[in-house]
């Protein structure tokens, strides 16, 4: 069928606080004009008694009438007209002409609704999408709210291919030639039948003809039938990671002369495999997944799914050494998946964060058990052309895990996705936590050597004392999630290190978990490090992955990846930051506790790349870990925080970062890392040595260092075999510092939805950084563009992303401009006191 984009000349009101029955009457009040995607939760304004708190960055949800008046051709009477939308969070309602015609409860899953039986033909009709996301707390992130994806328009003719009626596969592959086998489902809802051919071209990258294939059949009124082609490419160029080719497959369905429906999407070709002796390769070559857990949301511009968002997200990512996404705890947007492809992102999609145990009182659990089929194939089809998917997630930290009901479930999951799609892998994200808490007490007193009497009575005492100092935090945390998930990620903050590992490669752990494991193909594990070696012992067919780790904890799980061939890969939470979820890695200084819903705190904080897209040294250091950065890395620990004690979870790294400017710190002592794989390094401030330190593996990457600050160059040198084989050097800004504008792209394409994003700095007049430097930047759009967001990655600051005044934090803000459907110029224009204007002009076409 065809699909277009149905995204211009939507308005959309929000009825918070409302009944559904006031929505569907009294919609329009309030009412404005949105171009889709769009998010409605961004726009809301956070207060400390939204009953979300935390988990949502204190955003509130909302009711939100979303209308549309479009006209419907006479000829659409002898078509089909589907409805898609690709996310609605969440329980979407779709009514045409005020008549109920579908909807879904699902807020991450794409679906569709036919119009046919509503639509007048020739007229003008409306068109109404109802999305509640009033019921909370039902998410333990920020989830967005409304049509924060695309929506699609699917016209075509009553003999025509099924959505996502086009399968393709390539299920042979030398080094000469690759089996490409198209599958077409083709639906005649008509009562004659068709006798028709259908005519499939594959096309490389540059628009060249690969192989065709053309296949005859009668499709009988009133059924559907599969059209199965297989072609031969001559000398194909593989996808992979490194080199991520794709194809472009079309298919004409043809009677005579009369073209009655057609469909196209790319592919790549590859190979994949996986045992536990070679562990996962790809096109026969062995590949580690440097994996990255990340949530949906695109910073300063929420849950809004734009494709060049998340294009530049998955190029971030990609820059800073991952190359592997998963998706938590949801299903992949199109445009990710699409981004994917293109720049060689291996991807994990997920189904959902909860199956039948809810983690929040109103969230997904209500309507898993109802709807997991629909969404396993709504899922699978959605993936199934994009070489980028290697695997399925059916969930993440399942409390059924150590149930035999929970492993029954797991199975049936599975097998559901092998039926539909037989050519990747399954896992499932275990919190061995969870499933074994009923014997916890049993663990414990294993590992401590304990009576369960002696540790209740000890833990009584910690709990109260830590009731105690936490007091006042708690009077903070109303709005936390009575589901308990962050008294579990508390605990979990507890549990590391030689504790978590005995209880990870404890007999019940794995006494309770194995049945559920048996159901899948790898053995998925969320901070179950100990269990990773031990597998390949006790259950040697075993592959594992560690599906969420700690990100401080990335040298020694690299070190297991490597020297492992069943170990896979690791996943660790988070390679880029993300909305809700607040106060993660926040470095509090005040006593507040983390998991404490502490206003305003509206960031995790815990991406090893920050909500503007700025890499932080723990980036650099997993780099390093990963063997693919060879210059050393300097990381500064804040000194006006020198010796303090903060609040800490394992999730958190160093309160550190790349510079030497710190004004009003002269003589104040601070401590200085340098990361690197060499051999030793060597730190120099203003030309005197500070010393020469081991560093590589066997040092952790990294060599610390303690002086006094001194402004002028820091200048780290890494030595090996003697021999200086790399340098880094942070010099002192000038206090003066004028505005630096740097846009991604000047040249942008009329359509509605491509962005640019413009990064503010600060620098000298010899062009140096000055990330201690503090403006209040404003920005200003004109002409065929608009301003879609605007902030810094400042993770406990008041305002909007909708304001066009922020302030710097740690010397940069950014911009995100969206084009019009109109070519033209943009000027972009940033003013901050003390500091030349700065234009931008971009070219809108």
């Amino acid at each position: 069928m065809l699909r277009k984009q149905f995204n211009e000349g939507w308005t959309v009101s929000s009825n918070a606080g409302g009944s559904l029955v006031e929505a569907f009457l009294n919609g329009k009040k309030e009412e404005k004009k949105v171009t889709l995607p769009h998010d409605a939760m961004v726009e809301e304004e956070r207060t400390p008694d939204t009953r979300n708190g935390s988990q949502t960055g204190f955003y509130p949800g909302g009711l939100y009438h979303y209308g549309k008046k479009f006209f419907a051709p006479k000829e659409w009477e002898n078509e089909t007209v589907i409805l898609e939308l690709e996310g609605a969070y969440m329980n979407a309602r779709v009514y045409v002409n005020g008549d109920y015609a579908g909807g879904y409860p699902h807020g991450y899953s794409n679906f569709y609704v036919c119009l046919d039986h509503f639509l007048k033909y020739g007229q003008e009709n409306e068109l109404k999408v109802i999305v509640n996301n009033g019921m909370e707390l039902n998410s333990r992130w920020y989830s967005g709210s409304g049509l924060y994806r695309n929506v699609n328009l699917l016209t075509g003719k009553r003999l025509h291919i099924q959505t996502d009626g086009l399968r393709i596969t390539t299920p042979e592959i030398d080094e000469n030639t690759a089996v490409v086998a198209v599958e077409t489902r083709l639906v005649n809802e008509e009562k004659c039948n068709r006798k028709i051919c259908l005519i499939t071209e594959i096309r490389d990258a540059q628009g060249n003809i690969a192989a065709s294939d053309t296949a005859h059949a009668t499709v009988f009124g009133g059924t559907e039938i599969t059209v199965r082609q297989r072609m031969a490419v001559v000398h194909p160029l593989l996808w992979d990671c490194d080199t991520p080719n794709l194809y472009h497959c079309a298919v004409r369905v043809v009677q005579e002369e009369t073209v009655w429906d057609e469909a196209e999407d790319h592919f790549g070709i590859r190979k994949i495999s996986l045992d536990a002796v070679n562990g996962l390769r790809i096109n026969g070559r062995e590949v580690k997944l440097r994996g990255s857990c990340i949530h949906h949301d695109n910073g300063i511009i929420g849950a809004c799914t734009l494709e060049r968002a998340e294009e530049r997200r998955c190029e971030i990512m990609k820059e800073a050494g991952f190359n592997c996404i998963r998706s938590s705890h949801h299903p992949m947007s199109r445009a990710m998946l699409d981004a994917c492809d293109r720049l060689g992102m291996l991807v994990m999609d997920e189904l959902s964060d909860m199956w039948t145990r809810s983690k929040n009182n109103n969230d997904y659990s209500m309507n898993f058990q109802d709807y997991w089929e629909k969404d396993v194939e709504l899922l699978v089809a959605k993936d199934y052309n994009h070489p980028s998917v290697i695997l399925y997630s059916m969930g993440n930290e399942i409390q059924e895990a150590g149930t035999a009901k929970g492993a029954e479930l797991n199975r049936k999951i599975n097998e559901k996705i092998k039926s539909l799609d037989n050519t990747r892998y399954t896992t499932n994200a275990i919190n061995g936590m969870l499933a074994v808490m009923d014997s916890m007490g049993q663990i414990m007193s294993d590992i401590l050597g304990k009576t369960p009497e002696e540790m209740m009575a000890e833990a009584a005492k910690a709990a109260q004392q830590a009731q105690n100092e936490g007091q006042e935090a708690e009077k903070e945390g109303a709005g936390q999630n009575e589901g308990g998930s962050d008294g579990l990620n508390s605990m979990m903050g507890m549990m590391v290190g030689p504790m978590a590992d005995a209880m990870a490669s404890h007999r019940i752990m794995t006494e309770k978990t194995d049945e559920f494991v048996d159901a899948m193909d790898i053995a998925g594990y969320n901070y179950m490090t100990g269990r990773h070696e031990m597998e390949h012992q006790i259950r040697p067919n075993r592959i594992v992955l560690g599906t969420e780790t700690f990100p401080a904890d990335i040298v020694r799980l690299w070190s297991i990846v490597k020297n492992n061939k069943h170990v896979i890969g690791d996943m660790t939470w988070t390679g880029y930051d993300y909305l809700g979820e607040a106060g993660i890695g926040i470095f509090y200084y005040d006593g507040t506790v983390n998991f404490s819903s502490h206003w305003p705190d509206r960031v995790a904080y815990i991406g090893d790349i920050n909500l503007i897209g700025y890499r932080r040294p723990i980036s650099y250091l997993r780099e390093i870990v990963y063997g693919l950065r060879k210059n050393p890395y300097i990381a500064v620990e804040r000194p006006e925080h020198y010796g303090e004690k903060c609040g800490k979870t394992p999730w958190m790294w160093k309160n550190n970062i790349a510079s030497w400017t710190w004004k009003g710190q002269e003589g104040n002592p601070v401590s200085i890392d340098v990361y690197s794989d060499a051999d030793e390094v060597e730190l120099f401030l203003n030309g005197k040595s500070l010393g020469r330190k081991a560093a590589g593996e066997g040092a952790g990457f990294a060599a610390a260092f303690e002086t006094a600050y001194e402004p002028g160059e820091l200048k780290a040198v890494s030595y090996v075999d003697g021999e200086i084989s790399g340098t880094h050097i942070l010099e002192t800004a000038a206090e003066e510092v004028s505005l630096c504008v740097e846009a991604d792209r000047r040249s942008l394409k009329a359509d509605g939805a491509d962005l640019s994003f413009l990064t503010v700095s600060l620098r000298d007049k010899d062009g140096r950084e000055n990330l201690q430097a503090v403006k209040e930047v404003t920005v200003q759009v004109e002409g065929a563009g608009t301003l879609q967001g605007f902030g810094s990655a400042d993770p406990q600051v008041l305002g909007s992303y909708q304001d066009t005044t922020w302030k710097t934090y740690d010397g940069y803000v950014m911009a995100a401009v969206r084009a019009g459907r109109r070519p033209g110029a943009v000027k972009v224009t940033f003013t901050a006191e003390g500091c030349e204007p700065v234009v931008v002009e971009l070219e809108v076409k």
